[in-house]
């Protein structure tokens, strides 16, 4: 049985992935940010060696965009730093790492499907630190480490795009969205099944892309909550990224090619299916939990 250790437990990927390792009856540790702060090395070491992991997940991160513009050496320290603390325990104990990175690692603006292959050239300091959180690892782990480059992801554990868009269809009259980036809306749990299906496929180490398949737009996206919650999608209004000042550019295209888990080396695992069934599959979590925060 393999025995696992989540960090980063308490955000929306963390706690899903804890939650469906837990269903299947694997042992699983998860440690929120309260529990391991991935920054101190000692305290990884600690954490590491005395649950002795055959598989740890890094889902400790600093995920605020923008933030980190004004802040980079602050998220860099996490997300390179706590990687790197991570990836230097796994070594001592020959535990497997997989360290979850994002697609603003790419520029956003190759107008495909980025391989992952496609040479990174992060243009946000987000970007810049989650790829040093990748080289980080697998420079120290090149033989036992997965990166699974994820976007745009949603859950029912933590504020997210789709969940915002149900709160506004009950407050608004009208809400305006973007319509000129594209990309993969992805279900946590989703994802959480694609780690544990990759961890157990033996698959080569290595970069993977965890993203549901197909593709749409922020303004698209959202004009399917809109009809999932029985609103009238006219409602949600196309604005252009020109329109919202923030100080981190967004990608163009966060679009990310799955031809890794079926190639010659590749694990032999679906990609994740396409984003619409899921984000039905997943709407009366959503709905409940937004529920809940408002009445909480």
């Amino acid at each position: 049985m393999t025995r696992w250790l989540v960090t980063g437990a308490g955000g929306m990927l963390g706690t899903d992935l804890v939650a469906a390792l837990t269903s299947r009856g694997e042992p699983v540790t998860g440690l929120d940010r309260a529990g391991l702060d991935v920054t101190d090395a000692a305290a990884v070491t600690d954490a590491i060696a005395g649950r002795p992991p055959d598989v740890v997940v890094n889902c400790a991160a600093w995920t605020a965009v923008d933030d980190a513009e004004a802040a980079e050496a602050r998220a860099l320290a996490v997300n390179a730093g706590g990687a790197a603390n991570l990836a230097a325990a796994c070594a001592v104990l020959g535990a497997r790492l997989v360290q979850i990175s994002t697609d603003y690692v790419f520029a956003g603006d190759a107008g495909r499907p980025y391989a992952v292959g496609d040479v990174p050239a992060p243009r946000t300091a987000y970007g810049r630190t989650k790829l040093a959180g990748e080289r980080a690892v697998l420079d120290r782990l090149p033989g036992s480490a997965y990166v699974v480059r994820t976007a745009w992801l949603y859950g029912a554990h933590g504020p997210n795009f789709v969940r915002t868009m149900i709160k506004l269809a009950d407050q608004r009259p009208t809400v305006d969205v973007v319509e000129d980036q594209h990309g993969q809306p992805t279900w946590t749990a989703d994802v959480a099944a694609q780690i544990i299906a990759l961890v157990h496929s033996s698959a080569a180490p290595g970069i993977y892309h965890a993203t549901s398949s197909g593709q749409t737009t922020w303004f698209g996206l959202a004009r399917e909550v809109f009809g999932l919650l029985g609103a009238d999608p006219a409602r949600v209004r196309p604005i252009p990224s020109s329109a919202l000042l923030r100080p981190a550019p967004r990608p163009a295209c966060s679009v990310l090619g799955h031809s890794a888990w079926a190639g010659p080396q590749g694990p032999g695992v679906r990609p994740i299916g396409d984003w619409r069934p899921a984000l039905h599959r997943a709407f009366p979590d959503l709905v409940a939990a937004q529920q809940a925060a408002a009445a909480g």
